[in-house]
């Protein structure tokens, strides 16, 4: 491990991530965690948001699509009734 801290567990079950460590992996204020434990270890690892970047680019695709077809909601709902079948 590159740092090693000391912490403690208050009553109510919280534990402090030590500052230095805080800033080092850029955890802020209501990050979520995976909480694993086995024996006498406990593992946090952070959740990472997904990218919306991707999703992003393939909603404007599709809105220029929509736009170049000059489709209409309509037209929407009735291709995905059709697909649905």
């Amino acid at each position: 491990m590159e740092n090693l801290e000391v912490t403690s567990m208050s009553s109510r079950g919280q534990v402090v991530i030590p500052q230095e460590l805080r800033k080092k992996l850029r955890i802020e204020v209501g990050e979520k965690f995976i909480v694993l434990g086995n024996d006498d270890t406990i593992i946090l690892k952070k959740l990472e948001v997904p990218s919306f970047k991707g999703f992003e680019m393939l909603l404007k695709q599709t809105r220029d699509l929509i736009n170049e077809k000059n489709l209409k909601e309509k037209d929407v709902g009735e291709a995905i009734k059709r697909n649905k079948k």
